[in-house]
């Protein structure tokens, strides 16, 4: 890959989100010190930019929640010269106003996940800043207008849960009562590792389930899921590369460069 043609802004598609350039692509393979990626990285290109794209959960759904490389994932593209990141991914919602169709940018996070690797930095004294997980400057680029039906709120806190299954009623309503908006499986550790990595990132929420808590019937199925997440996917596409293409700067913003100042034990890729 030459020079001119290093992505710095890449998109990281949820399930059902495995493939993102209508035109060509190259198709790389990445080793990282954590591995292989999830799947090789496609870089094609959005408003006349190199940009990378890589599925999370690989070409074929590959990688359940708990079993994704994530660390491997964010060091193959930080390599590759991305330094901003779209995160698309499926949600449940916790709130009755945010149906199915749905799109949130959400400006929060609570972590309730277990047992995952989530830190490049295993020994010594590194400690990032992680007050405000989503960085201002990519949330400001998702559009404010919706597309083709989709609807779009800015703001709100996801909870991550370990997965794979879904939560109980008793857990939904009181993630809800906590004044969570959002339910997810994989927005962390792959937020926290962006920021080591002092890349800019920003999930982009798709809203496919009223959560357990709100539901009425048998709660949340995975069939359903994926059909609504399915259903909205070419407007949600198309969302985001609208996102992509609003995105001025290639460069990490201020905020997210957290290691100034600090001697790391080794050096950034």
């Amino acid at each position: 890959m030459t020079s001119d043609r290093r992505p710095a802004l890449a998109v990281i598609g949820g399930s059902g989100f495995y493939d993102f350039f209508d035109g060509a692509a190259e198709q790389l393979e990445v080793q990282t010190p954590y591995g292989a990626p999830s799947a090789p990285i496609a870089v094609g290109e959005v408003a006349g930019r190199p940009v990378a794209f890589l599925p999370r959960h690989g070409g074929k759904h590959e990688f359940a929640p708990h079993t994704l490389p994530y660390r491997a994932n964010l060091w193959a593209l930080r390599t590759l010269g991305v330094r901003r990141i779209f995160a698309p991914c499926a949600v449940g919602s916790l709130r009755a106003d945010w149906g199915p169709g749905t799109v949130a940018v959400p400006d929060q996070l609570v972590d309730r996940t277990s047992g995952r690797e989530q830190t490049y930095f295993d020994g010594g004294g590194v400690h990032v800043s992680f007050a405000d997980p989503y960085c201002a400057e990519l949330r400001a680029a998702v559009p404010k207008s919706g597309v083709a039906g989709l609807s779009l709120e800015s703001g709100g806190t996801m909870v991550v849960v370990q997965g794979t299954r879904f939560s109980t009623r008793a857990e939904s309503r009181w993630f809800a009562a906590q004044g969570w908006d959002l339910v997810n499986m994989t927005g962390y550790p792959e937020s926290v590792l962006a920021r080591e990595l002092e890349m800019c990132y920003a999930a982009v929420a798709l809203v496919t389930d009223l959560d357990a808590g709100l539901a009425a019937g048998d709660g949340v199925h995975a069939v359903d899921v994926f059909a609504e997440f399915e259903r909205n996917l070419v407007p949600f596409k198309e969302l985001v590369r609208r996102a992509v293409a609003a995105t001025e700067s290639t460069e990490t913003c201020a905020r997210c460069r957290v290691h100034d100042g600090v001697t790391l034990p080794f050096e950034l890729p």
